[in-house]
């Protein structure tokens, strides 16, 4: 194992984003030029994420430490083969976004702080994934929803600012568990960051505010991921944000949540481990089917998209609490592709209600409007919906089958019963919206449609990443994720790898 210190591409890929958004407000006035600038820094930002991957499962774990302060003080980037894993999922997924900008008629895209926040909200998540201490894991989070809630605010849709004021509020719950559980951390431990405090925990050092700063934070992360009892502010905040953006929040920014619920059980809290998980798995049971049983009484496409993430994480949940090693692989698998279908299923939403004059996506006004549209908008949805449903060749099946065979190793018989009757949901409420905007008739109601709307080469690129990753690089995305779920169920690496000198 090489570990390189002061890994440069570690920096590179979390500075880029941040420089384009520098330049992005040079240029401000310029709205194509700022979009042209935009994809250039995702696409930079990629490649740097993709060496850094295969850097971390080449040589090893790769830290970055900022102004040469050595662990545990100053601001630590680590890589290890979860963050770099998870790093490459946001960079990938931001990419497609912002391509969504290049053809889209919104006017809230033509405002000069656009382009800015969209790139900030990315240096929030890569943040998230790379920060080697809790605080510094609090400011790129406060950075990534700030970010989301003011391009939320500044959407065309008439109810974006109570959304975006919603979350903010509930979003402060969220930082509040988290300012404690980290005071707390601090309290106890005398450090923050999180290498260091595994450490003194492996060591069988159990401090009084251990086990309430783990609740803490797992209350702080499950708000992040709209988890079941935090779920409330979901819908409306989803729905109403512009399209990219909404795209965004369903398939990665919520991932931010589960990244750290992994960190608990994998790093931090690997002892107490076995008290949370069971907990998780009755909380991912609820989230999918109370996520699934909302899709399918929901007004509003969008809407249902976002009911559906409550499922979605739900599932992640569940192979997160199973805990044993095919149950992780699932866990990760699940979270990998979901963001990967989710976001162009949002995305193709968009297209859909950019083809009405009132911009809508309401079921009452878009029945049968896709007999307007191009055809291969109905078809994508479709193949959109079915690898959502878990249907092969798409990539929806691994992670369900990775999923199941985490839950038949787990002997876990009930929730995996539970868990894959939910699924059958997700396949109903999917086709029957389908069959709803692209099938049927038009109505009386139906809204009146414009000839032109957003262009559909972004989800469509998406969907076709969806049926690589379900057919031929299937295998390659089991033996990554296997490799990182092998990394973290040994917390010693970690530690190793940020004091070397033991």
């Amino acid at each position: 194992m090489t570990i390189i210190a002061n890994n440069p591409l570690l920096v590179g890929t979390l500075v880029t984003p941040l420089i384009g958004a520098v330049i992005a407000l040079i240029f401000a006035k310029s709205n194509r030029l700022q979009r042209s600038l935009a994809v250039l820094t995702g696409l930079v930002a990629w490649v740097l994420s993709i060496a850094l991957l295969v850097q971390v499962h080449d040589s090893g774990i790769q830290t970055y430490a900022l102004g040469n302060w050595s662990p545990p003080y100053g601001i630590l980037l680590v890589a290890d083969s979860l963050g770099a894993l998870f790093a490459f999922m946001v960079t990938t997924i931001m990419i497609g976004g912002l391509l969504y900008t290049f053809h889209s008629h919104d006017k809230c895209m033509t405002y000069p702080a656009f382009v800015p926040l969209f790139l900030l909200m990315e240096v929030g998540l890569i943040g998230a994934m790379f920060t080697g201490d809790l605080f510094t894991l609090f400011v790129f989070m406060e950075l990534m929803v700030l970010a989301s809630v003011s391009l939320t605010a500044i959407s065309d849709d008439q109810y974006g600012l109570e959304a975006a004021l919603k979350y903010i509020l509930i979003s402060s719950m969220g930082t509040l568990f988290l300012l404690l559980g980290i005071a707390a951390m601090y309290a106890t431990f005398g450090t923050l960051n999180m290498a260091q405090i595994a450490q003194i925990l492996l060591t069988g050092d159990r401090p009084f505010l251990a086990p309430a700063s783990a609740l803490m934070l797992l209350c702080a992360f499950l708000l992040k991921s709209a988890v079941f009892p935090f779920h409330f502010w979901q819908p409306d905040f989803h729905t109403t944000a512009p399209t990219p953006i909404s795209a965004m929040l369903s398939s990665i920014v919520v991932k931010v949540g589960v990244y750290g619920i992994l960190r608990l059980v994998t790093l931090l809290f690997v002892e107490d481990a076995p008290v949370l998980e069971p907990w998780l798995s009755v909380l991912g049971i609820i989230g999918i089917l109370f996520g699934s049983l909302g899709a399918l009484r929901t007004y509003n496409a969008k809407r249902m998209l976002a009911y559906s993430t409550f499922a979605q994480i739900g599932f992640i949940l569940v192979g997160i609490g199973w805990g044993g090693t095919m149950a992780l692989i699932g866990a990760i698998v699940y979270a990998f592709n979901h963001a990967f279908i989710k976001s162009s299923l949002l995305m193709l939403i968009g297209v859909v209600a950019s083809y009405t004059k009132i911009k809508t996506a309401n079921f009452v006004d878009i029945s049968g409007i896709g007999r307007r549209l191009p055809s291969v908008v109905g078809w994508l949805v479709l193949l959109g919906g079915l690898s959502l449903a878990g249907v092969p060749p798409f990539n929806g099946f691994i992670s369900k089958l990775a999923l199941i065979q985490g839950g038949v190793e787990s002997g876990d018989w009930g929730n995996l019963i539970m868990m894959v009757g939910a699924g059958i949901l997700t396949l109903i409420y999917m086709i029957r919206a389908w069959q709803r905007i692209f099938q049927q008739n038009p109505l009386p109601g139906t809204a009146e449609t414009k000839s032109e709307g957003d262009s559909f080469f972004a989800p469509m690129l998406m969907i076709f990443v969806c049926l690589l990753l379900g057919t031929i690089l299937a295998e390659p995305l089991i033996q990554l994720v296997s490799a990182t779920v092998e990394q973290i169920q040994d917390p010693t690496l970690y530690i190793a790898a940020v004091y070397p000198d033991g």
